[in-house]
């Protein structure tokens, strides 16, 4: 089985879903452990998979970040050349000094733009796979009481270790 973490749920959910009711058993139904209990496994072996994509986005967003800071360094570092380029004469260096000091602002600001794109941009994506996550273990939750309640003391085996305890 090959799914993503929601497709496993899904899965999970139709599982129990579709169970053969009990006679007389209220809400009671038979499913395969077994079956159950592999699908579990792999939502907790895809979990860190899906965090690390999270990761791997903050890696992008510090990247692009750094390489903003470079590009504003780098038209720093040409207007201050173009500067030490106009110092022959008074006015020129006065013109020089304004253009740079022009160019130096439209970097920064420039600089501060792409950051704050940025920024939002991680934020904005880290917010959604943090929901997405919490979206996930909720319905893993979900589906964990309802198989509680399905499977009641009848296991015979202990559940711990498969999802913490709220």
């Amino acid at each position: 089985m090959d799914n993503g973490v929601q497709e496993l749920i899904d899965i999970l959910y139709n599982m129990i879903q579709d169970a053969w009711g009990l006679p007389l058993g209220n809400e009671r139904c038979v499913i395969e452990r077994d079956k159950v209990l592999d699908i579990l496994d792999e939502i907790k072996a895809k979990m860190p998979a899906e965090i690390n994509d999270a990761k791997k986005l903050v890696s992008a967003r510090t990247e692009f970040i750094a390489n903003a800071k470079r590009e504003a360094e780098s038209m720093r570092k040409v207007a201050e050349e173009r500067a030490r380029q106009l110092v022959d004469e008074t006015e020129i260096v006065r013109a020089a000094k304004e253009k740079a000091n022009g160019i130096i602002t439209t970097a920064e600001t420039r600089a501060s733009e792409l950051r704050n794109v940025a920024n939002q941009y991680a934020d904005d994506t880290l917010m959604r796979t943090e929901e997405a996550i919490n979206d996930a273990l909720s319905e893993v939750r979900q589906a964990r009481v309802r198989f509680r309640s399905v499977a009641g003391g009848k296991s015979g085996g202990s559940m711990s270790g498969i999802v913490p305890e709220e």
